[in-house]
């Protein structure tokens, strides 16, 4: 029962790897960009709610009210700023200007708030640490069940939007083909920055649960950074519903891990990152080749 319960505990932490990665896979399947600043944006979010609630008393869940129409506004600019104008010079020159703003940020944060740790639990009463005993072996803690669910409702109401709303269809698209949506009458400069608005607010929600699941600094981001990406490419870079199965395998696998030996939690995560990399490499299933197949499995 223990390894019930160590399994129960890896799903639920999946949830929240799926939620950090639904940003990058979306950016990546839209624009075909890897945000490399999306960990140390999520972790920005953590901390303009972290100061909502220490000084202006405002609720962790009320203040994503304040913070996420203001990540919006930042996707916003930044794409039309910053992406857009570097993909002018090739692929590489976004992943090296995102790599900047990472490190940007995480300078100013470290700069405005110390190297001290933080968390939103104080926050919280008792839902931080409150749980549902199944048996005497098995338990499921509130907020833990809570970040799952978002990420269902999250990753859902994403591909709802995508099938069913024009925006929607429009960013499906781009996606498909940039250069020739103009003749429809889409314009893919705003299409784009409607979806790098959309990724921002996903990672601002993302930050959120990680300060009130756990403690954070100004150079966490780096670290949500990688588990964000092992998860995307885990389920299959690009596609919504892959990238919650990818945060639960990452998830499963971390909490196994611990469970063999204090120190694999980390390894046993990197461990089932390489497996689903090199399988999808050299099965050729979903090799970085392949885009066109990503794109369709994201927008189906």
């Amino acid at each position: 029962m223990i390894w019930v319960n160590q399994i129960v505990q890896g799903v639920l932490l999946g949830g929240y790897y799926a939620l950090i990665a639904c940003g990058l896979s979306f950016m990546f399947g839209v624009m075909r960009l890897i945000n490399l600043a999306h960990g140390s944006i999520a972790v920005m979010a953590a901390f303009a709610l972290w100061m909502l609630s220490g000084r202006f008393q405002i609720s962790p869940f009320a203040g994503l009210a304040v913070v996420l129409p203001l990540l919006a506004a930042l996707g916003w600019v930044l794409q039309r700023a910053v992406l857009e104008r570097s993909a002018r010079g090739g692929a590489l020159v976004p992943i090296l200007s995102t790599f900047g703003l990472a490190i940007m940020i995480d300078n100013l944060l470290f700069q405005q708030f110390g190297a001290d740790t933080r968390s939103l639990a104080p926050y919280l009463d008792t839902l931080s640490y409150d749980s549902w005993t199944i048996t005497d072996d098995i338990y499921v803690g509130k907020l833990a069940a809570m970040i799952f669910a978002a990420a269902v409702v999250l990753l859902g109401g994403l591909q709802l939007f995508l099938s069913n709303t024009q925006l929607g269809r429009s960013i499906r698209a781009t996606a498909a083909d940039a250069d020739t949506v103009g003749l429809i009458g889409i314009n893919a400069r705003r299409v784009n920055a409607a979806a790098a608005a959309i990724a921002m607010v996903t990672a601002g929600v993302a930050g959120a649960f990680l300060a009130m699941r756990a403690t954070f600094n100004p150079y966490a981001g780096p670290l949500q950074l990688i588990f964000a990406f092992e998860a995307a490419v885990i389920g299959g870079a690009g596609s919504l519903w892959g990238t919650l199965g990818g945060g639960i395998l990452l998830g499963v696998a971390q909490s196994v891990g611990a469970q063999i030996n204090p120190q694999g939690f980390l390894i046993a995560g990197h461990l089932a990152f390489f497996l689903a990399l090199f399988s999808r490499l050299y099965a050729g299933k979903a090799g970085i080749g392949r885009l066109p197949q990503r794109l369709r499995r994201l927008f189906a």
